[in-house]
């Protein structure tokens, strides 16, 4: 995954903090984003985060593992 992917959750992924639903859980499984960027380095060294890919959907952003994602189907 490369950043400017568009990628859509492929498993049941629970978060409490999106902006519409604050407190509640919320599944994101379905949803379409942007992949803004992998993390495997931080001020030169590499890293190894449990959660390395970060996901924009609009303003809200998420970290994911890369097998919760999918490549989205375009529909062009």
């Amino acid at each position: 995954m490369q950043p400017g992917d568009q990628v859509q959750v492929s498993q049941s992924v629970v978060v409490y903090h999106h902006p519409q639903h604050r407190g509640v859980a919320f599944d994101l499984k379905g949803q379409q984003g942007e992949v803004v960027t992998v993390l495997n380095e931080w001020k030169g060294r590499v890293i190894s985060p449990t959660l390395p890919v970060v996901v924009a959907f609009g303003k809200f952003r998420a970290h994911f593992r890369s097998d919760e994602l999918a490549p989205a189907l375009s529909l062009a």
